[in-house]
């Protein structure tokens, strides 16, 4: 397959940059997160794209914090040099973004939240280990299962807190070797807050979509939403920086893909 690639640079709000939004044509999949009830299962074509870019830090990133962990010897032990996580930079590059199409129109015309997407029957997995949430940050699908499991020596108290008017909120407890626990959010939301209710340092963020059109960055700041239909979108990059996180919105056209 023909590939081609649209690079674009924005600022990302006092602190963060996306240097580059790349779209590239490759694999398959496709949709949005806003709108109603999907009207119609969408197929891959075979020339779905991607968006990749990454994030940086402008400026001089903020230190790593050192948390006391004196309140649960289990956690310092095992962590005994926890810092926060914020802000996890490194040579310049911002991990933990939530980078996501929020909407768009196809090539065909069609938006993206005409759509309806298979939910993974995968689930995605929160661990809690070294008394800290891993991922951070993390991307599921509305309905989506998530495993969540506990591989500290120490009880945790898992606990949910989105928006009551989309997302019930959700607080469990999870002793030491207990089962996985399951959880699922049915509505779209960006983002969910996680916390453990016994660690108050403890914190996680869940981004929850109708469809697969997600990624998170990683330690290289990196990131690739894939399986992308050809079409125009608004791309979201968020991070919980600032007051109340800090977001960037962009616009982003995804070519369709040629014959080889």
């Amino acid at each position: 397959m023909l590939s081609k690639r649209a690079r674009l640079c924005l600022g990302l709000i006092a602190v963060l940059s996306l240097l580059s939004l790349a779209s590239s044509c490759g694999g398959p999949k496709t949709e949005e997160d806003t709108g109603g009830p999907a009207a119609k299962a969408f197929k891959p074509k075979g020339n779905e794209g991607s968006v990749t870019g990454k994030i940086s830090y402008n400026g001089t990133a903020p230190e790593p914090k050192k948390i006391d962990t004196s309140a649960d010897a289990a956690c310092t032990a095992k962590s005994p040099n926890l810092t926060s996580e914020d802000w996890v930079v490194k040579d310049g590059k911002v991990a933990n973004t939530f980078v996501y199409i929020k909407d768009g129109t196809l090539s065909d015309n069609t938006k993206i939240g005409d759509w309806s997407f298979d939910t993974p029957s995968s689930p995605a997995t929160l661990d809690q280990n070294g008394c800290h949430y891993k991922p951070h940050v993390l991307g599921v699908m509305a309905k989506q299962d998530i495993s969540i499991t506990n591989s500290d020596p120490t009880t945790h108290n898992i606990h949910f807190t989105p928006n009551p008017a989309k997302n019930p909120d959700w607080n469990q407890s999870q002793p030491n070797g207990a089962a996985p626990l399951t959880h699922k959010l049915n509505v779209a939301e960006v983002m969910v807050p996680v916390k453990c209710n016994q660690h108050p340092w403890m914190k996680s963020y869940v981004g929850v979509l109708k469809h697969p059109f997600f990624a998170v960055s990683g330690d290289d700041g990196s990131f690739t939403i894939k399986g992308v239909p050809p079409g125009k979108y608004t791309v979201v990059a968020w991070h919980e920086g600032g007051a109340n996180g800090t977001e960037k919105t962009m616009q982003v056209t995804v070519p369709a893909s040629g014959p080889a």
